[in-house]
């Protein structure tokens, strides 16, 4: 199956490096896009980003908007509060939402695909994101994907391969295009290894023993995976 070029948004996560491959394996990709924002695990992630990039030998952009850390408050973000442990779909975990992100890097993405001739912008949201963070709900990439069409001369469209998916569904699809999760960072807090604790490790976590998967990550602690809530 073919389609057309496509930019896919990376940041070095399972799932953005299970999207770039799902697009590589789909088609062309143009360039993979991501961002330095400054969070804390930024310097954890980019690199995961550019090993992938230069496995598959593809052209990879990082787009800095350092204006994050001086106009939104986050504690997801360099000089924010302590990043919260948990389950991802707790309360405690908006703490960690950065306003607007996904719509900020949405629109910068979808003017290098106008530059680029690209057709798609490819991005990993899934199922399990919609609970705390607004911006990754179906609901905002409809309209998201109305006014990237809308405003570009190509009629960019955005592709969102993995919104019915929940990341154990993401993990299984990695696995099956041969991707080395050793090689992806998920942890919040941007330690030398993931924590282990915080929500996006407990959901990492839990992904992989969904998925009936070795989980490949070195933790600093691994206790009991709690409860999502109801």
């Amino acid at each position: 199956m073919t389609t057309a070029p496509s930019i896919v948004l990376l940041s070095g996560g399972m799932d953005s490096v299970t999207a770039l491959y799902h697009a590589y394996e789909c088609g062309s990709v143009s360039v993979a896009v991501s961002f330095d924002y400054g969070s804390k695990h930024n310097a954890k992630e980019l690199p995961m980003a550019t090993w992938h990039c230069e496995r598959l030998g593809l052209r990879h952009e990082i787009v800095n908007l350092d204006f994050f850390t001086t106009l939104f408050q986050s504690h997801l973000l360099r000089g924010g509060a302590d990043i919260p442990d948990g389950h991802y779909a707790e309360e405690t975990m908006k703490q960690t939402v950065v306003p607007f992100r996904n719509g900020i890097m949405l629109a910068i993405a979808a003017g290098i695909a106008e530059n680029a001739g690209a057709g798609r912008l490819v991005i990993a949201a899934h199922a399990g994101d919609h609970a705390i963070y607004p911006d990754c709900r179906e609901s905002f990439m409809l309209g998201m994907a109305a006014a990237v069409r809308e405003g570009t001369y190509a009629q960019v469209e955005i592709d969102r391969p993995f919104i019915a998916m929940d990341k154990a569904a993401i993990a299984k699809r990695g696995q099956e295009l041969g991707i080395d999760f050793h090689q992806t960072w998920s942890c919040y807090k941007g330690g030398d290894i993931h924590c282990g604790t915080c929500g996006t490790c407990v959901e990492r976590r839990e992904a992989f023993l969904l998925a009936g998967m070795t989980d490949p990550t070195a933790y600093l602690e691994t206790p009991p995976l709690p409860q999502a809530p109801c």
